[in-house]
């Protein structure tokens, strides 16, 4: 053999060698998660662990709804598939990013309650976990429609990349929904499935992101400079229902009652809207059990060139008493569930407006806002900042 001829033959070689090495990591990258009880925290008495159309599955038992966590899995970011089939009506999904309490972490889910449209917008949801709610009424954008089959499977794949995420249900050439930022507070944590369901063929791709930039994607919110995204926020105290906000009244016989508006004794804290406007109070005050009610004072100021009217759009949950300069302009509810809730009782811009009073200077905006589900918050906008600087 020729001197020229064996370094060739180690080139070729390592070639090879390097070749075989990238398939290893490749075929690495793929965690096939067999639907099997040794792999999973479960409830026994809700989860069965079955054959279904040829494939290990996991099901319900006696209709019972179920959540089982995966075991010796910590995702930060990658490819999530599975297999669902729609056997009951709610919320089936995915938990991802999960704190061991499973109270911080990222949720994707079905609405299943029958056959849909795939214009039908309200089928798919993101939203974040915080603190044990589920902020779905703060998440309005993150919904969307897909095409669902309410018999046999519904493959999903959850591509995610730091603050992004990008899900395709069925149909894997385009996305469903799109999410350009993702609003939980954590970057690594457990996946847990959930449902009344069938669930099988999960696959983790860890660090699989198919390009798909990590950090936060574009925001139709940032350059309108209308948003009210500066605020001071009392703190919380229970609100049982049948109370009302009480105010000073006119009486002919002295003081009719004491106001509950604030004053120089409450110890306010800076909140800052999140970045579609939104000032989360469930992300400062968390959940508290039982659908107990619960009230909070949120205020800004408004300085004005000159003495003017200005609408101001407002989208809140659930309760608002709205004063400007000590003075109650607006009232308003947005009950989930009942005939007065406004866009499905989520918090949208669109829920209200209303006319804002202003003098010349200074204007101080108070909002009392009373929650008991789900996500506490505001959303806040002016028709025009012409002649206004907010704080």
């Amino acid at each position: 053999m020729s001197n020229q001829i064996l370094p060739l033959i180690i080139r070729r070689a390592m070639f090879c060698y390097v070749c075989a090495h990238s398939i290893l990591i490749a075929h690495s990258q793929e965690i096939k998660i067999p639907m099997q009880p040794a792999n999973w925290d479960y409830d026994s008495s809700k989860v069965e662990f079955v054959k279904h159309r040829d494939v290990p599955a996991v099901k319900n038992k006696n209709g019972a709804f179920y959540q089982i966590t995966l075991k010796n899995q910590v995702f930060t970011n990658g490819t999530i598939e599975y297999d669902v089939e729609l056997t009951g009506t709610g919320f089936p999904g995915i938990n991802f990013r999960m704190s061991d309490d499973k109270k911080n972490g990222e949720i994707f889910y079905i609405r299943s309650f029958g056959p849909v449209s795939q214009e039908t917008r309200t089928t798919l949801q993101y939203a974040a976990s915080v603190e044990g709610i589920n902020l779905w009424d703060l998440s309005d954008e993150y919904q969307a429609g897909a095409v669902i089959n309410q018999t046999g499977w519904n493959h999903v794949k959850l591509v995610i990349s730091g603050k992004q995420m990008k899900a395709y249900v069925n149909n894997m050439t385009k996305p469903s929904l799109i999410v350009p930022e993702l609003e939980g507070q954590r970057q690594s944590g457990n996946i847990s499935l959930t449902g009344n369901v069938i669930y099988a063929n999960l696959v983790i791709k860890p660090n699989v992101t198919e390009g798909l930039a990590s950090e936060a994607g574009y925001n139709s919110t940032y350059n309108d400079t209308r948003y009210l995204r500066n605020w001071e926020l009392s703190p919380a105290k229970d609100f049982p229902f049948g109370r009302d906000l009480i105010m000073s009244l006119p009486s002919m016989f002295g003081t009719l009652n004491k106001s509950e508006l604030p004053d120089s004794t409450v110890q306010w804290s800076p909140i800052k809207a999140e970045p579609r406007g939104i000032i989360n109070v469930s992300r400062k005050y968390g959940l508290k059990e039982n659908d107990a009610r619960r009230f909070a004072w949120l205020k800004t100021t408004i300085h004005s060139d000159k003495a003017q009217e200005r609408i101001l759009n407002l989208g809140f949950s659930d309760e608002v008493w709205v004063f400007v300069n000590g003075a109650l302009v607006y009232v308003d509810k947005n009950y989930f569930g009942t005939p007065s809730q406004k866009n499905d009782g989520r918090c949208v811009i669109e829920n209200s407006s209303f006319k804002l009073p202003l003098k010349e200077g200074d204007n101080q905006i108070l909002i009392g806002l009373a929650n008991y589900f789900y996500g506490w918050g505001i959303i806040a906008r002016l028709d025009k900042t012409d002649g206004i600087k907010l704080k």
